[in-house]
């Protein structure tokens, strides 16, 4: 392959019977990009065997050679013309093939769809129409192959055409073109054929390079996945480095860049590298690290863009297409780990469009679960939202993998952004409340004789901040003037309510869910019920809120604020005396009437 020249990526897919080494092996032949003597030598070995020489007998040469080390890896062979360099993506079997194609292990831009035309459309030319079709190739055109075998007739390929196109209709596939060809002749192939005179399209190298390639990476949208935050504790040193990997584009000092999902804005101060001078800017592929010209508080898992690009979509259910290895199926409502970019986040499996089995190319709208090696069109809901590109968009923030008992058990890449659907969770409150039995003393009865409304009390704020502190003083306060309080310390649930979680690193999202519905409860059971959480964002806190209907939350932030658009009902400043606190958060369960005022 030349060096410095524009490539694409393009798969070939076809029964074995349709022709489609045959048109491998003619690409290669008829573009010079053999080596030297090789047809010469297949050509000679099959005189000399008595036999009629098939341009798919090169793959088998280049396979030979492969097995002894030389020359050529069947899974990406390589021809050129003299617009561009092609790589044909292809692997021994399906499974390898879609397993690399979904994981993103190599990804196609475009299709070559080979049917023959003798036997016309059958199962296994559907089956890899869908296949391209889960894989996302949008560029795909047809070859109706062996046309020399009905005589170069339009009007077996016009129906062919008619027929196909069809089909792919119903699974939104749209070709770019339907080409008939003879790959064993060599019609239509390279240059036009004159035994098909009624054909006024283009040749299958001349559609080739026709075909739209992806942009570099460095030309496309800035996305940076956030890796960490390093601080540093030297005098006079008190910069915050934003340190990752640029997944794509280009960015330098004094853009203005965003944050996402959090939504939280600042300027590049300056470009960091490691044992190196300040840089101006960091393109794609580049480990670098940024400070940032206004401090904001932002998390890893956050994904920094530029505001005036295209942005990506931030949600928490998406469409995927995921290729399953687990040793168990993927079931649905268990609960996964998802880690896109540098999110990490627990997801489950919210509902299957279709599978498809990679090692036979069975097709199927009705399994309940993923089963391994099966190719999986579904839905997928994550425990909070996070920011990613569909891969259409953009394959490197678009590509994740799902963690099952720390194995990675799948991969896939994006589709479709569905946050406007239901969530799981909001299904789940539905269903509880409509199910909730109540006694026979009512809300306000409970408010009269307690002296007290109920209400569920977060602190929240990074470690160090004196939460706690402030939390049990307040329950100590309350109590004393006769009122219905209980603290809940989080080591109470981490060795009560959580033991069973204790043994996984990644269950934050269960231990909030448990702590909603253990304060439903005791809201329901007329209590003041304060509690502290660690570092909680605006995705715990509307969680919470959620799981806490009908009643509501007061969230009291100690510290630095963390949020981006959920405003705590109190923030006291860092370092304020805890009598002072517990005084504020007072005064606002009177203002808000949960209190009376003359009770405290």
């Amino acid at each position: 392959m030349s060096s410095g020249r524009a490539q694409m990526n393009i798969v070939i897919v076809g029964h074995v019977d349709h022709g489609k080494s045959t048109v491998i092996g003619r690409l290669l032949a008829d573009t010079g990009s053999l080596p030297q003597g090789k047809l010469e030598a297949v050509k000679e070995n099959c005189r000399k065997n008595s036999k009629p020489f098939e341009y798919a007998f090169l793959l088998d040469a280049l396979k030979d050679e492969q097995a002894q080390g030389i020359t050529i890896d069947m899974a990406r062979c390589f021809f050129k013309t003299a617009a561009r360099d092609y790589i044909i993506i292809d692997a021994p079997g399906h499974i390898e093939f879609l397993k690399n194609m979904i994981t993103g292990a190599s990804r196609a831009e475009s299709a070559l769809l080979v049917i023959d035309a003798d036997e016309g459309i059958r199962e296994n030319s559907k089956r890899h129409g869908q296949m391209v079709s889960m894989l996302g190739v949008k560029q795909v055109t047809v070859l109706a192959n062996k046309m020399d075998l009905v005589d170069f007739s339009e009007e077996v390929f016009e129906k062919l055409k008619a027929d196909y196109t069809a089909f792919l209709a119903q699974i939104n596939v749209t070709p770019v073109s339907f080409i008939p060809v003879s790959a064993r002749e060599g019609d239509n192939i390279a240059t036009l054929s004159e035994r098909m005179p009624w054909y006024r399209g283009f040749s299958v190298l001349e559609q080739l390079d026709r075909f739209i390639s992806d942009k570099e990476l460095q030309e496309k949208p800035f996305r940076f996945p956030v890796q960490d935050i390093y601080k540093f504790t030297r005098s006079n040193d008190d910069r915050r480095i934003i340190a990752g990997t640029v997944a794509a584009g280009t960015v330098l000092a004094g853009d203005e860049v965003l944050f996402l999902p959090s939504g939280k804005r600042s300027t590049i101060k300056s470009v960091e590298s490691f044992n190196t001078a300040s840089k101006k800017q960091a393109s794609a592929g580049e480990a670098s690290g940024f400070t940032l010209a206004t401090q904001i508080y932002i998390r890893p898992g956050e994904l920094m863009v530029k505001p005036e690009e295209p942005q990506p979509e931030v949600g928490s259910r998406f469409r995927v297409n995921i290729f399953w290895v687990g040793r168990a199926p993927m079931l649905r409502n268990k609960e996964y780990k998802l880690k896109l970019g540098s999110a990490r986040a627990t997801v489950k499996l919210a509902e299957i469009c279709n599978t498809l089995d990679a090692s036979d190319l069975t097709y199927s709208k009705s399994k309940q679960q993923i089963d391994c090696r099966d190719v999986g069109e579904c839905i997928l809901e994550t425990s909070r939202p996070i920011a990613f590109d569909t891969t259409a968009a953009s394959e490197t923030t678009g590509r994740f993998v799902i963690v099952d008992n720390y194995e990675i058990a799948g991969g896939g890449v994006v589709v479709e952004n569905l946050s406007a659907g239901e969530t799981l969770l909001q299904k789940h409150i539905k269903d509880r409340e409509h199910h909730w039995e109540t006694g026979l003393v009512r809300e306000e009865e409970r408010a009269e004789v307690n002296h007290h409304r109920a209400k569920f009390i977060v602190f929240t704020g990074a470690p160090g901040t004196g939460k706690r502190a402030v939390a049990k003083a307040l329950e100590q306060r309350l109590f004393l003037n006769r009122m219905n309080v209980y603290y809940l310390g989080v080591a109470n649930i981490d060795r009560g309510l959580d033991t069973d979680l204790r043994s996984h690193t990644d269950s934050s999202g269960e231990r909030l869910r448990r702590i909603g519905e253990l304060a439903r409860i005791l809201t329901d059971a007329g209590l003041i019920f304060i509690t502290t959480i660690d570092d909680a964002d605006d995705y715990d806190i509307e969680t919470l809120k959620v799981l806490n209907e009908p009643n509501d939350i007061l969230v009291v932030n100690m510290g630095e604020n963390a949020f981006s658009r959920y405003h705590p009902d109190l923030q006291v400043p860092d370092g304020r005396v805890v009598a002072e606190a517990v005084n504020q958060v007072a005064e606002l369960l009177k203002s808000r009437e949960i209190i009376q005022d003359y009770q405290i």
